[in-house]
């Protein structure tokens, strides 16, 4: 295990009706003047938007509102928010909603403490080191940024999807009610799931040995995620459920269960061009990628995917040919995405094999370059995973 410093401050607010106390906990953060900042017209219908107004008017905090984040969180809203925030004299920012909401109030948040373009903190140009407070009201088990210090946001010249981290945008508070999440579709749902499983996938797939706790962790996740997703597509009502699920998207994502490890970010970067350029969500594309990216490189430690196969999926360990439950593994995972509703290939999803170059070049890798922990890949090696998902199948 390698040395790590792990710091999670972020207070989380767990059950029924947890929302009606967001005023109070803005105040004991210290807002004053808060953006409510969300996406489209469900959270408005749900009353929940309701409910976090009055909860705010109680409490006695102003707010100015903006609403209007899509899927894939574009900047063009972003900088709307951060001039709107600078305007309006915004000392506390709540997101309501899901991933796409919580990245983009982390976009503003770094913004209006940023006197340049927030975008050199998504390009790698410069580090957050200041932010407005944010707090979030999360809606969508899937994402993790209800806890992490991460952001993601799409850049609408060239549709570049890209990430940014920061210990000043791990949120304060996260108000987490499961029940807010039974109104989602089961495709909503299902690519949750997945954008879960792939974040503790990203972080067991390791070359530092000697992480036994780590790896049960990580173990103990995807096992439930297996056991209760199925539950909740056939019943979306069913909240203990939903509750396991939610609390597994947070402790798959503030890194509890990846420290002390090195991490493999390439299924989510690949990822990332497929969701940039055809809009899909992103974990849909990531059940079309991870099992390509395990296709690819399996064989370079073929031990570490027989324990997870052994471990997470049931496979019998065939000690003679250690592959072959490798594979097995694989298998199963492909499987179990396609019976929750996700698709595997780039037919399903939408994507063209004919456009593996664009995104290939739009991942950025100049010539010799690679990317990656667990398997450094070049460009190449991109557009052989690509190719593997057009050609998947279960």
């Amino acid at each position: 295990m390698e040395n790590f410093t792990f710091f999670s401050p972020t207070k989380f607010v767990f059950g029924k009706d947890t929302e009606n106390q967001a005023g109070s906990l803005i105040k004991e953060f210290g807002g004053s003047k808060v953006l409510l900042h969300f996406g489209g017209s469900s959270a408005e219908k749900s009353g929940l938007l309701g409910r976090v107004r009055n909860s705010l008017k109680d409490a006695g905090v102003n707010f100015v509102e903006l609403g209007g984040v899509h899927p894939n969180p574009l900047d063009d809203l972003v900088y709307e928010g951060i001039e709107l925030c600078k305007r309006e004299s915004v000392d506390f920012i709540l997101a309501v909603g899901g991933g796409s909401v919580i990245d983009s109030a982390k976009a503003i948040a770094m913004g209006v403490c940023y006197d340049r373009d927030f975008w050199d903190f998504y390009a790698g140009k410069a580090s957050p080191k200041k932010a407005v407070p944010v707090g979030t009201i999360l809606t969508i088990a899937a994402a993790g940024s209800e806890g992490s210090g991460d952001s993601v946001i799409t850049k609408k010249d060239g549709m570049v999807k890209r990430g940014a981290s920061g210990e000043c945008i791990r949120p304060k508070f996260s108000i987490l009610n499961p029940a807010l999440t039974q109104t989602l579709p089961p495709y909503q749902t299902a690519c949750g799931a997945t954008d879960i499983m792939a974040h503790v996938c990203e972080r067991y797939f390791t070359n530092t040995k000697d992480v036994e706790t780590t790896d049960r962790l990580c173990e103990a996740v995807l096992m439930a995620m297996i056991h209760e997703t199925p539950k909740v597509i056939a019943n979306p009502d069913d909240y203990q459920a939903r509750a396991n699920i939610m609390w597994a998207g947070m402790v798959a994502h503030n890194n509890i269960v990846g420290v002390g490890r090195d991490q493999d970010w390439n299924s989510h970067g690949i990822e990332h061009e497929l969701s940039g350029l055809y809009d899909c969500a992103h974990g849909a594309g990531l059940a079309v990628i991870m099992p390509s990216w395990m296709d690819f490189v399996y064989k370079h430690d073929v031990m570490r995917f027989a324990q997870w196969a052994t471990r997470v999926w049931g496979v019998k360990m065939d000690f003679a040919d250690p592959e072959k439950t490798a594979r097995e593994g694989i298998k199963r995972f492909r499987e179990f995405l396609h019976s929750i509703g996700m698709p595997v290939n780039f037919a399903e999803l939408g994507a063209k094999e004919e456009d593996i170059p664009t995104l290939v070049k739009k991942f950025g890798l100049a010539d010799g370059q690679t990317t990656g922990g667990f398997v450094h890949l070049s460009s190449s090696d991109i557009a052989k995973i690509y190719k593997i998902a057009v050609n998947a199948k279960v």
